[in-house]
């Protein structure tokens, strides 16, 4: 109600309900959320039984063609019902790394033998969290409770495009949800910090929550996410900066392990995306 960001998660509209994929360490508030908001009316299951199996990279679809021809043809952002070796499987063309790729929701009971049969194509590699967080970084793409949280707004967080035209203050329903005074306001005037992509000069890595200062030592901003960018060949960073010092190519200064480093306002995201888009 404060125009926060409780949590992101993907949400499919099927025949007669909507499935919500959330984060994890969300899950239990995004519940007592839903069911408190959706009230009698509406059942809200929470399923204990079901894995999701993300496969990215350019080759996905070729991959997964292999096991179901039609998957080739699913939109970006879209869903359906498929089976993999006799394995029912809600699959959608999404994913958190900026690449093509699936996400496949699967029971349980057949996760492991699944994930078996994608990882036995030589073209198919194990992937930790750690692979995905540097290609979510690349991508520009946010880690609630790092980049984004209950205190960040999507205006802050440069994520105007979740908020539906239809409900901006010159559109056909404005207003009328959680956090909207200050969101409209915030699109009337724009909040004192938003998020910025950043280079750092050099090899090293700034990692949060590092503090980022100005050439006379006025504090600029703070980072909240820093990695190695293997796509980039170079250290990669993002955080909220004053706006006032947020134009492309302004220099924010800090220190890792007491070693002066200069960061760069670079246009994000790293890497371009490679989504699978309807032509």
């Amino acid at each position: 109600n404060n125009g926060g960001i409780v949590d992101d998660l993907m949400i499919s509209r099927l025949a007669d309900h909507w499935q919500l994929i959330v984060n994890a360490a969300n899950k239990m508030k995004d519940l007592e959320l839903i069911t408190t908001a959706c009230g009698s009316q509406t059942t809200v299951d929470y399923q204990h039984d079901a894995a999701l199996i993300a496969l990215q990279g350019p080759a996905a679809s070729t991959i997964l063609s292999r096991h179901s021809t039609e998957t080739a043809s699913l939109p970006f952002m879209h869903q359906g019902q498929f089976e993999i070796g006799g394995i029912p499987c809600l699959i959608s063309r999404s994913g958190y790394t900026g690449e093509d790729g699936f996400e496949i929701s699967v029971s349980n009971s057949h996760a492991m033998t699944l994930a078996e049969s994608l990882l036995a194509h030589p073209e198919v590699e194990a992937a930790g969290l750690g692979c995905r967080d540097s290609l979510r970084l690349e991508a520009g793409l946010c880690l609630h409770g790092n980049d984004i949280n209950e205190q960040t707004t999507p205006l802050e967080a440069n994520l105007l495009w979740a908020i539906s035209p239809d409900r901006r203050a010159d559109g056909k329903r404005a207003g009328n949800f959680p956090g909207d005074a200050r969101i409209l306001e915030e699109m009337r005037s724009p909040p004192a910090q938003c998020r910025v992509g950043l280079r750092p000069d050099g090899k090293i890595p700034v990692r949060p929550p590092a503090a980022l200062f100005t050439e006379t030592g006025v504090e600029s901003g703070l980072v909240t996410s820093g990695s190695f960018g293997p796509s980039v060949g170079g250290p990669i960073a993002m955080g909220y900066v004053n706006r006032a010092f947020s134009a492309l190519g302004a220099r924010h200064h800090t220190k890792v392990r007491g070693k002066p480093i200069t960061l760069t306002v670079v246009e994000l995201p790293f890497v371009a995306h490679n989504y699978h888009r309807r032509r």
